[in-house]
């Protein structure tokens, strides 16, 4: 019915599948139209919903007043991803859906209690005891289980935001949930700030009485025993004994530094009247206006006595006199100056006595202060006492006042608030009657293209016969391979692998010539066609020989000199005798394409050298050519694969015809060589014709029978 073979290879006709679809066109409009129809049928059946959304953000928030300050650190709630959690599983507890429920009477409501109304399918489920019976439950949990399901609570990521979104056939209803949910759990959280606050409250009151007595008793002890052991406080905190002990050692201290000072002046002085210096130097000296006087005289005297010498005798009455005035001035000047003297040792005597004096009362208060170092002792450990109940007693009174200051409820705000309050929407999020036309619509659609098509691909009208899939009518690899054994020039014609069977066209003139490049003398030659191949920098060489084994022999030639010339070269054996084959590898039955095509060696397992020059092979292999040749599409990787590695890949294809060339690539822009070593007009002008009617513009003739029969002299097996 399908027109293909039962032994055929058959592909998948893309446009049989395309033009059946176009086909039934009409009947995939209507059944498409139909399935928009039930679906917007449906979509308006379905009874709409409305959603809302109320949005709480979690912060620390002040109280109403600005001048209490906390010292706790952990009076606030930590913001961190725990605390946001705990936020949203508290509101939804049951405590506060109780609380709303109640507030907005939810149980008033049928949609809230469905299960006292029933259906036809879940009294079925009941019955079957697949579903329990929700009548057992009771109204309120129903209730609850209901609201449960209609209410979403859910932290918006990245922040400290809790969403509340609600449910609901009324979208009043739907706006009005998530602002009670919101509401009540303000209060609640407000609630137990102030529930915390009357608390502390009440337990701060006795214990700042008992603290008041116990300071009361602690401070009166502190001043018995201060006024029992004489320890009157001071200014520098210390007692009175230790103070009067420090002011004496500072009053002695000094005395001391001015009996020094006053001893060394008066060895000053008395140290220079022994060495008759000059008194005038000496600062207690100078400070004497007596001596000053005195000094002022005689500076007077000697410049008299200096006037006058110059016009008086030395016995002049004159200077006698001033001379006499001037040593009874010298004689009180030194008068004077022991005045000084002793005047200043008596200084350092007071001084001597004071420091005496001192030093004994320092002793005495040593002792006294002694005594109270150890009295007071006591004194701090009564201090310390009474200094601790103080503190905590001004502690407890900070916290009472904080506390009482916070009994009004809008004094402590909850530690949230509402950013977002929920409206009333207006269209209902479910169900979206155009989304779910369109995809019902469009799946419709798709679903009845695919029917057709598989109906299509069933019936074998999709399905085309595969080009050169029939397995060609060749003698078993293996006759000849044993007819190999005997080396001749020409070889009865085999077909290749690639060959398919044509229709044979009438043959044309030989209006095509060959290749423009080998145009001149002994232009066919196997070097010739070498040159050329290695002057166009070909990576892809096909080589068909329309003759037989005698032109694959040519293009092992062909093989065997580019690699002598330093390229590397690889011969693949697509042939139908495996001639190529016998006459390079070293075993016969390695494995080769065939056995790549159908699996049964590996890529890296299929090459091997030629046993008499640097070129490699890949022979035609031992698997089944019918079965391998289901796999030929896949040549077009080998040969990439092949390209990328090799210099040039030169595929023997042996009697191949323009289609089975077709499947090894699908570029036109290849060489293609005729190997004929012993040119047949006729099959010369028929095969180059065939190529380049089928777009192959690159056709190459490659002759020269006595090096062929010289090589299969040399190199047959």
């Amino acid at each position: 019915m399908s027109g293909v073979a039962g032994n055929q290879d058959v592909d998948i006709d893309l446009g049989q599948l395309a033009r059946a679809v176009w086909t039934r066109r009409l009947k995939v409009l209507a059944i498409t139209l139909i399935g928009a129809g039930v679906a917007f049928a449906g979509a308006k059946m379905i009874s709409p919903k409305y959603r809302a959304e109320t949005r709480l953000l979690i912060e620390q928030r002040a109280p109403a007043f600005a001048n209490t300050r906390s010292n706790d650190g952990n009076a606030g709630p930590l913001l961190d991803e725990l605390n946001i959690a705990s936020q949203v599983q508290l509101l939804q507890s049951a405590d506060i859906i109780k609380q709303v429920i109640n507030s907005e009477k939810l149980y008033e409501l049928p949609e809230f209690d469905n299960a006292a109304n029933g259906s036809a399918l879940s009294d079925i489920l009941v019955a079957l005891q697949i579903k329990k019976n929700p009548l057992e439950n009771p109204p309120e949990e129903r209730v609850i289980d209901a609201f449960m399901e209609r209410l979403q609570v859910y932290q918006v990521p990245g922040s400290r935001v809790i969403g509340i979104t609600f449910t609901s056939n009324d979208p009043k209803v739907a706006a009005r949930i998530p602002n009670a949910m919101a509401n009540v759990y303000l209060a609640t959280q407000s609630g137990a700030k102030l529930d915390t606050n009357s608390e502390a409250t009440r337990w701060l009151e006795p214990e700042i009485e008992s603290l008041r007595r116990k300071v009361s008793e602690a401070e009166q002890k502190v001043a018995e025993y201060r006024a029992k052991h004489g320890l009157l406080p001071t200014n520098g905190g210390s007692n009175f004994p230790q103070q009067q002990l420090n002011d004496i050692s500072a009053e002695l201290t000094r005395v001391r530094g001015e009996k020094a000072n006053a001893e060394a002046r008066a060895q000053s002085v008395r140290n220079a009247l022994a060495s008759g210096e000059a008194s005038d130097t000496l600062p207690d000296i100078m400070a004497s206006q007596s001596m000053q006087r005195l000094k002022a005289t005689e500076s007077g005297l000697q410049s008299q006595i200096s006037d006058l010498s110059t016009s008086l005798l030395n016995n002049h009455p004159r200077l006698k006199s001033l001379r006499a005035q001037l040593a009874d001035i010298k004689t009180q000047i030194r008068q004077e100056t022991q005045k000084i003297l002793a005047s200043i040792e008596s200084e350092a005597k007071v001084a001597g006595l004071r420091a005496a004096e001192l030093e004994r009362q320092s002793g005495t208060l040593q002792a006294n202060s002694a005594q109270a170092g150890e009295d007071e002792v006591g004194l701090n450990a009564l201090q310390r006492e009474a200094n601790a109940q103080r503190e905590l007693l001004e502690t407890y009174l900070a916290r009472y006042r904080e506390a009482a200051s916070r009994a009004d409820s809008n004094s402590s705000p909850a530690d949230a608030r509402i950013v977002s309050r929920a409206i009333e929407p207006v269209d209902p999020y479910f169900p979206k009657v155009v989304p779910i036309v369109a995809v019902a619509a469009i799946a419709t659609l798709i679903t009845s293209a695919i029917v057709i098509m598989l109906a299509e691909l069933f019936s074998g009208r999709a399905l085309r016969p595969v080009v050169g899939s029939v397995e060609p009518a060749a003698a078993p690899i293996e006759e000849g391979r044993q007819a190999a054994a005997t080396p001749k020039a020409r070889r009865d014609v085999k077909p290749s692998m690639l060959s398919a069977p044509v229709e044979e066209e009438p043959a044309e003139e030989a209006s095509a010539e060959p290749h423009a490049a080998l145009q001149e003398e002994n232009e066919f030659s196997i070097s010739s066609v070498a040159d050329y191949l290695t002057s166009s920098r070909a990576t892809l060489a096909v080589a068909i020989s329309p003759t037989g084994d005698d032109g694959s022999a040519a293009t092992v030639t062909l093989a065997r000199t580019l690699t002598d010339a330093g390229r590397r070269v690889v011969l693949v054996d697509m042939t139908g005798s495996g001639y190529p084959t016998e006459l390079m590898a070293e075993d016969p039955n390695a494995p080769g394409v065939t056995d790549l095509l159908c699996g049964a060696a590996a890529f890296g397992e299929t090459i091997h050298g030629d046993r008499h020059s640097d070129a490699h092979l890949i022979p035609q292999g031992t698997s089944d050519i019918r079965q391998a040749m289901r796999g030929a599409d896949r040549l077009s990787l080998l040969l990439d694969a092949l390209s990328s590695a090799y210099d040039l890949v030169i595929v023997e294809c042996g009697a191949a015809d323009v289609a089975g060339v077709s499947r090894l690539t699908r570029s036109k822009d290849v060489e293609i060589i005729l190997s004929m070593p012993e040119v047949i007009e006729e099959e010369f002008v028929f095969a180059m014709t065939e190529f380049e009617k089928a777009g192959y513009q690159r056709v190459v003739l490659m002759s020269g029978g006595e090096a062929i029969a010289e090589d299969l002299r040399r190199h047959a097996a």
